[in-house]
């Protein structure tokens, strides 16, 4: 039985991409970060809607654009593992790769372009600033433009990415693969061919529970079994990353993935035990 390839490959960016909430980084910077952690896990579990502690959390922290646009650093320096070289290796392989977000664009934008994701493929939350705060003629300098608001819209309630996805996909052929970590993610599965559950940072039980495939792995090298298919991973042989392919499959070996739905586990486990017999 034959594994699918996917041409569209979306990736959450905050706990997914990298291992920090951004939105908790700007938090602790204000004190405040366990107020917004408390919120931002209610929101990724499901147990509140993203609209009701979206712009709550900004404003308890109103942050300056300097304090924003430092996230792209903190983005830079907790990257999760691999996931720079699996980007640059599926670009290599002519998939396309987009970064869908609930995080805010500045920051996120600066972070996916740095990752090798074309800025074109990137949504997230833009806010606003208050330049005429403190001292405000100064107001050339990022520290003295303080959050005013942010833009309303998909990625600010919990059911609203499945949009964004559908927007990015629409006139484009190809299958296409989701991987997140939160209940947005989840909701927003109905719009691909494939949902992917990440749990290398966070585990969040809701989505372990209902998502198709749930990657257990701190590596993110797990999923181009899923992207590529197990035979698709000798692929990765023309790119600059071929060790990602031994990789992957060690960490399968070691349970990395887990499968929900058993006719889909089925399809993969065949098509996997034909890549061993055919390499054997």
């Amino acid at each position: 039985m034959r594994w699918p390839s996917y041409q569209h490959i979306f990736f959450d960016c905050d706990s997914t991409l990298s291992t920090i909430e951004g939105i908790d980084i700007l938090a602790e910077s204000a004190s405040k970060k366990w107020r917004v952690e408390v919120l931002t896990n209610a929101a990724m579990n499901g147990d509140i809607d993203l609209a009701e502690v979206y712009g709550k959390r900004l404003r308890a922290v109103r942050p300056t654009r300097q304090q924003v646009q430092a996230i792209k650093n903190s983005y830079k320096r907790t990257i999760v593992e691999d996931a720079r070289q699996i980007i640059k290796a599926l670009q290599q392989l002519g998939i396309n790769v987009y970064i869908v977000s609930g995080g805010l664009y500045e920051p996120v934008a600066e972070f996916g372009i740095y990752l090798g994701v074309p800025k074109e493929n990137i949504r997230a939350v833009d806010i606003q600033y208050d330049s005429l705060t403190g001292q405000w003629w100064r107001q050339s300098s990022d520290s003295f433009m303080r959050y005013k608001t942010f833009e309303e819209g998909a990625l600010t309630i919990t059911d609203g990415k499945a949009d964004i996805v559908a927007e990015l996909l629409e006139g484009k052929s190809g299958r296409s693969l989701l991987i997140g970590d939160g209940t947005s993610d989840l909701l927003a599965s109905r719009r691909v061919d494939l949902f992917a559950g990440f749990g290398g940072v966070v585990t969040r039980a809701k989505v372990q529970a209902h998502a198709p495939i749930f990657i257990h792995s701190q590596s993110l090298a797990t999923s181009l079994a899923l992207i590529l298919g197990p035979a698709g991973l000798e692929r990765l042989e023309e790119t600059a990353h071929p060790y990602l392919a031994q990789k992957c499959l060690t960490l399968i070996e070691e349970g990395a993935l887990t499968f929900k739905d058993e006719q889909l586990k089925q399809k993969f486990e065949q098509a996997y035990q034909a890549l061993l017999a055919r390499t054997h």
